[in-house]
């Protein structure tokens, strides 16, 4: 832990978690439908009308830009958000499927990029439910008394992992990179925190969404491709199905845990997979237009970064603010799914 917090109590009296700050860091590199139509054979119409996709941000990779970079921006700026100082910190959660490398996990690199001393720090991969489980694990260390105050942060690189040839267009068009993040700590209001979360899995469905990296992690029947390895591999049309049916599955079932209406819940912060899943969420639950929020259209699917890119703009515009209920939702490869209900 950071040398300058004090050391919780592990057998705490009832407390409760609250959100301290919020930061966000995207590329300042555009990647437009217009700029994909000279690379690829597809148009703005096609990708607007499927997706709801205008324009994504990439990092510039040829001046060394990359996903800790956006991490430690993003962190900076909540800490800033929070009044707070990178040696405040317990610890540092990375969600990301995109790491810096192997080892050391990126949220060991991002500590050091912004002061966090000897706070803990590791990364989390659950793909785009990464940010949305990471805060749950962050909030029952913070419930439980072991740790004060926890930066959880989403973010992704998902340009490096893309075929921006026609051979790649199907996926290409979805992703872009981004970097969200949270700050969470504890409080002697024990009605703030989560009232309800669940997070899911279906191992069986892991070919629907892989990054190969040898000839061995081809599905069985799917011919060995040396053009394919570290480049995303996604059966759209299933992932699209198992989408549309999961997110209002899930959503339903955190509302029944924690014995709460879809109307008393202030804003649905949702993961930004494709503008049809979010616009029938909203059909589904009756909702209006802004109480569940979309911002794909700006930065496309930028998977573990979409949920605090979301919240964090949400807070800065005023949208999400103390006494809120909050209900987070992401789902991704897996394949996985998740929820966490906040009391703001």
């Amino acid at each position: 832990m950071a040398s300058s917090t004090s050391s919780p109590s592990f057998f705490p009296a009832r407390r409760g978690v609250r959100l301290a700050g919020t930061g966000a860091c995207v590329p300042d590199k555009r990647l437009t439908n217009a700029d994909l139509e000279k690379m690829m054979e597809t148009s703005d119409e096609w990708i607007v009308q499927r997706t709801g996709i205008r324009e994504r941000r990439i990092v510039d990779t040829e001046h060394g830009e990359s996903v800790k970079h956006l991490c430690a921006k993003s962190l900076e700026r909540a800490l800033a958000d929070a009044n707070l100082k990178g040696t405040d910190l317990d610890l540092i959660i990375v969600a990301t499927m995109t790491p810096e490398m192997a080892c050391p996990a990126t949220a060991c690199m991002v500590a050091q990029m912004v002061g966090a001393g000897h706070a803990g720090a590791f990364d989390l991969n659950a793909a785009c439910s990464g940010f949305v489980f990471a805060i749950n694990v962050a909030h029952d260390l913070i419930k439980g008394g072991a740790y004060n105050t926890v930066a959880v942060i989403g973010a992704d690189t998902l340009s490096k992992l893309m075929d921006y040839s026609n051979n790649g267009r199907g996926t290409a068009i979805i992703f872009g990179d981004a970097a969200g993040c949270a700050i969470f700590k504890a409080t002697d209001d024990t009605s703030k925190g989560v009232l309800a979360q669940s997070m899911h899995a279906d191992g069986e469905g892991w070919k629907d969404i892989y990054v190969p990296r040898c000839s061995f992690d081809f599905p069985q029947g799917t011919p060995f491709d040396e053009n394919k390895i570290d480049v995303v591999q996604m059966n759209g049309a299933t992932v699209f199905k198992f989408a549309v049916g999961t997110f209002p599955e899930v959503i339903q079932q955190t509302l029944d845990k924690a014995k709460v209406k879809a109307a008393e819940v202030d804003m649905f912060v949702c993961h930004q997979s494709n503008q049809r899943i979010l616009h029938a969420a909203r059909d589904r639950f009756g909702l209006s237009e802004d109480k569940l929020y979309v911002n794909i259209d700006r930065y496309g699917n930028t998977v573990g970064a979409s949920v605090p890119l979301c919240l964090d703009e949400l807070r800065k515009a005023g949208k999400i603010k103390d006494g809120n209920k909050v209900m987070f939702v992401a789902f991704g490869g897996g394949l996985t799914w998740g929820s966490s209900l906040w009391q703001m």
